[in-house]
């Protein structure tokens, strides 16, 4: 099975359809949650992801705020100003179906699980090796795939054996991504591994390119990827809908 995995579009309609474009061959689609939020194209996001073969969604915390289903009380100015607009702006019938998102995680096979935080807590951020090993020891499975940072990332977690049989304190280490258009990863089968493959519609890594992955479970193959798209357009819309003009600006710097 070849899953094309899809985070943080945050209804940037341009970087997601350029995503689609040039993505490799895929059997389904995995969407790490935050749809909606900061972009002027809610509604044709939602209805793009709906068209896909999607073999699992589950939300993040934009998608939630925007549906009513939390607070917006630990937003800051500019993110409730973007996230009250996509409210107000979204169709019933989308409202809708946000709404319904499940939280994560979510166990997708016997190789991957999903979440858009951690498999912990859905809204909390991996900042660190830390971080990303309290994330793999609450994993149910070798592969994590998660969101909600914006920054590519693979961490790698060998397990506490030795050829031997003695004891050995388990290793943590962050493998990529190393910059460029690809980032390819082979899931061994004696570590477990959490990924960020990128944000498709708001990276923060410094690179504006839209980000996104292919994973193949029968290889046990995982390829991060970069593309281009029409950032100014995308820009042009964030203005025209009078949201805070910090949205349009970032998407050019990459943060």
């Amino acid at each position: 099975m070849r899953y094309l995995i899809l985070s943080d579009i945050h209804a940037n309609l341009e970087a997601f359809e350029a995503t689609l474009a040039t993505a490799p061959e895929y059997d389904q689609v995995l969407v790490l949650g935050d749809l909606v939020g900061y972009g002027a194209d809610p509604n044709a996001v939602i209805d793009r992801v709906r068209e896909l073969p999607v073999a699992a969604v589950i939300r993040g915390n934009h998608d939630k705020v925007a549906a009513g289903v939390e607070g917006i009380e630990g937003f800051n100015l500019v993110a409730s100003a973007a996230v009250t607009w996509t409210a107000s702006a979204l169709t019933s019938g989308n409202l809708e179906w946000l709404t319904a998102l499940p939280a994560g995680p979510r166990v997708v096979d016997d190789l991957i699980e999903i979440c858009h935080g951690t498999p912990y807590d859905e809204d909390v951020y991996v900042f660190d090796e830390m971080d990303a090993f309290q994330s793999l020891r609450a994993s149910e499975r070798s592969l994590c795939l998660y969101g909600h940072t914006h920054v590519p990332a693979v961490f790698r977690l060998i397990a506490a054996s030795s050829p031997d049989g003695t004891h050995r304190e388990p290793s943590m280490d962050l493998v990529g991504p190393t910059g460029g258009a690809t980032f390819k990863v082979s899931i061994d089968a004696d570590a477990s591994f959490l990924v960020n493959c990128g944000a498709v519609g708001q990276p923060r890594d410094g690179d504006p390119r839209a980000a996104y992955g292919v994973v193949d479970t029968g290889t046990r193959q995982l390829t991060m990827m970069r593309v281009e798209y029409d950032i100014q357009t995308a820009q042009r819309k964030i203005t025209a809908a009078g949201l805070p003009e910090i949205l349009a600006r970032r998407l050019a710097l990459g943060r």
